[in-house]
C-alpha cells in the first residue's frame, strides 16, 4: 500500500475526497471508492493495489491493440486490480471487480525484466490502469528514464490534472470508447461520457492514440455510431479506430456480434475515418 496521489482531506469529518476520476468519491474511514483500489485509512487514502501484479505477458503489441506504433514489436504487457466502471460484460471482472491473487513486483523489477528481455515497452493494462495510477506513474517514469516506451490501455474515466501528469511519460494509448450516448454510459458503465472524450482529445494532443469500440449487441444504434465517427473525424480522420467483436461474458449473456453488423459499422466509419479495422472476428 502507498499513500494516495489527488486526493483532498476533510480534516473535520475525517473523510477523504478522491480526485483521481470523475466518480469524486467521498471515502470515509475504513472505506473504499467505487474502483475498490483506493482506501481511507485513518484520514489518508491509500492505493491498495501498487506493485500488486495480477498478470503479466508478453503480446505483440498489435494486440492493445495499436496497429500504427511500433509495428511489429512486443510489449511487456502488466495489469493489477480495481476499476471505476461496473461494465456488465466486462472480459476482466475476475481482476476488475474481485480481489484476486496477486504478486508483489516493483517498478524498478518490472523495468528491469523488459530490459533483460530486450522488450522495447511496457503496456498498463488488462484491468484499468487508472486504478493503479501511483504504480503506473513511477514505472513509467523510471521506464522513460531506461528508454523503455510506455504504452496505456485505458478507459479514459480519469481528471484532467491528473490526466496531464500522468501523459509526460506516456508514449500511445488507446482508449475503449464504449458508446456515444450519456444515458448509455450511465446505465452500463456507471461512468459518464464527456470525460472521456475530453480524455480522447488531450490523449491526441500529447501522444499517440488510437480508439477501440467494442460493438455490443443492443448498444449501438447506426445514427449513434455516424456521430461518433463524424467527432473522431474532427480531431483527425487519421485516428486508427479498431472495431472489436463482443463475446457474451461476466453477466451479459446477448450472442455474439453478427459479422455482418460489423462489416455494416465498419463501412459507415470508413465514410470519415481513414485507418479501421476489425478486432476478435
Amino acid at each position: 500500500m502507498l499513500e494516495a496521489m489527488h486526493y483532498k482531506k476533510n480534516h473535520n469529518s475525517g473523510a477523504t475526497t478522491c480526485m483521481l476520476c470523475p466518480h469524486r468519491c467521498v471515502i470515509t474511514q475504513g472505506n473504499r471508492g467505487q474502483c475498490g483500489a483506493r482506501e481511507n485509512n485513518g484520514g489518508d487514502l491509500l492505493s491498495l493495489n501498487y506493485g500488486e501484479v495480477t498478470a503479466i505477458n508478453i503480446d505483440p503489441v498489435e494486440k492493445k491493440p495499436l496497429f500504427h506504433f511500433m509495428p511489429g514489436s512486443r510489449t511487456l504487457s502488466v495489469g493489477s486490480f480495481g476499476c471505476n466502471f461496473k461494465c456488465p460484460y466486462c472480459q476482466n471482472h475476475t481482476i476488475a471487480f474481485e480481489k484476486p491473487t496477486t504478486k508483489e513486483m516493483s517498478p524498478e523489477t518490472l523495468v528491469n525484466q523488459a530490459k533483460e528481455l530486450t522488450i522495447p515497452s511496457i503496456s498498463y493494462t488488462y484491468n484499468e490502469p487508472t486504478i493503479y495510477y501511483e504504480y503506473v506513474y513511477h514505472t513509467a517514469l523510471l521506464a522513460q528514464k531506461h528508454g523503455l516506451k510506455n504504452i496505456l490501455v485505458t478507459n479514459g474515466y480519469i481528471e484532467k490534472i491528473p490526466l496531464i501528469e500522468l501523459l509526460k511519460y506516456i508514449d500511445a494509448v488507446n482508449i475503449d470508447l464504449k458508446a456515444f450516448n450519456n444515458d448509455t454510459y450511465q446505465k452500463i458503465c456507471h461512468g459518464s461520457l464527456d470525460p472521456v472524450l475530453r480524455t480522447i482529445k488531450k490523449s491526441y494532443q500529447e501522444c499517440h492514440m488510437e480508439i477501440t469500440v467494442l460493438l455490443v449487441p443492443g448498444m449501438h444504434r447506426e445514427l449513434e455510431l455516424k456521430k461518433m465517427f463524424q467527432w473522431i473525424a474532427t480531431i483527425s480522420d487519421r485516428i486508427p479506430v479498431h472495431l472489436s467483436r463482443y463475446f457474451p461474458k461476466y453477466r451479459y449473456t446477448a450472442p455474439p456480434t453478427s459479422i455482418s453488423w460489423m462489416n455494416k459499422a465498419k463501412a459507415l466509419a470508413e465514410e470519415y475515418l481513414k485507418n479501421v479495422y476489425l478486432g476478435n472476428v
